[in-house]
């Protein structure tokens, strides 16, 4: 018996270099599209690591790494300060790293006539103050509006980006992601709602511009669009290891490259 404990331990100490397993939570608007992109493309370079990819809202990926349920955390907005203190409570620092720039796109259905709107439209077109289309220049028509849910970042930064951080309109219907969001939208002629800049040329829909300025790279840099935000990837502390290497890749060339093709703005 004694000869095989050699050989067992052996097998221990090399299991995990062909057992790494990443875990990333959080935000849809990186989880959806972004992140899965970028796994694709380091699991290429180090097939010996897994990913588990949960895009279920910016709350939950801080809250995974709070609990310590997920080695890094997608956000697409800052932590909140109650936040940052739970973590602190159970010993843990949030570290935000900055993965790309974002633009919050405005999308109404193909068939509206809209192409403009104010900056206050926006603010009165989702608290209820406008209730319809005729209202801002439009065909006659009840607004139907559409936002994420209440654990999504582009949730609350779009309140404060957009609503003087205000109450969404009562009749307001909440989506579980921006692939959602653009969908309801391309279904009704009277719909509206918001993405990130990796959805907003989703068919049936078109994105309009706001006080003249469009959602896009050159609008975003140049600081022009008003809607426009940071994203984050947040880890426990200085990140390492495997997190810390994927973390390398999703700022190279390579990562920033994959970030640009798909609508976000590199942070290079």
């Amino acid at each position: 018996m004694k000869k095989l404990l050699p050989l067992f331990a052996a097998a221990l100490i090399a299991l995990p270099a062909f057992a790494q397993q990443l875990v990333i939570k959080g935000s849809d608007t990186l989880g959806a599209k972004l992140v899965p992109l970028l796994a694709e493309g380091y699991r290429a370079k180090v097939p010996s690591i897994s990913f588990e990819i949960a895009a279920e809202g910016s709350s939950t990926g801080i809250a995974a790494v709070i609990d310590g349920t997920a080695q890094i955390g997608m956000s697409s907005r800052a932590a909140k300060p109650t936040e940052v203190s739970a973590g602190s409570a159970k010993g843990v620092t949030l570290n935000p790293i900055i993965v790309a720039y974002d633009g919050i796109g405005i999308l109404v259905n193909a068939n509206n006539p809209i192409k403009n709107l104010r900056k206050r439209h926006i603010e009165q077109i989702f608290t209820g103050d406008i209730t319809d289309w005729s209202a801002v220049g439009g065909n006659p028509g009840p607004i139907s509006i559409y936002t994420r849910n209440t654990a999504s970042g582009t949730y609350s930064d779009f309140k404060a980006l957009a609503m003087k951080r205000r109450d969404y309109a009562p009749s307001s219907q909440k989506m579980a992601g921006n692939e959602q969001i653009a969908s309801e939208v391309a279904g009704n002629v009277n719909g509206i709602g918001y993405v990130g800049l990796a959805y907003i040329d989703t068919p049936g829909t078109t994105v309009v511009s706001i006080d003249g300025n469009l959602p896009n790279k050159e609008s975003v840099q140049a600081k022009k669009y008003p809607y426009a935000r940071p994203t984050f990837y947040y880890t426990n502390g200085e990140p390492e290891g495997v997190a810390a290497d994927f973390i390398e890749y999703t700022l190279g060339e390579e990562g920033q490259k994959v970030a640009g093709q798909i609508g976000f703005v590199p942070v290079n």
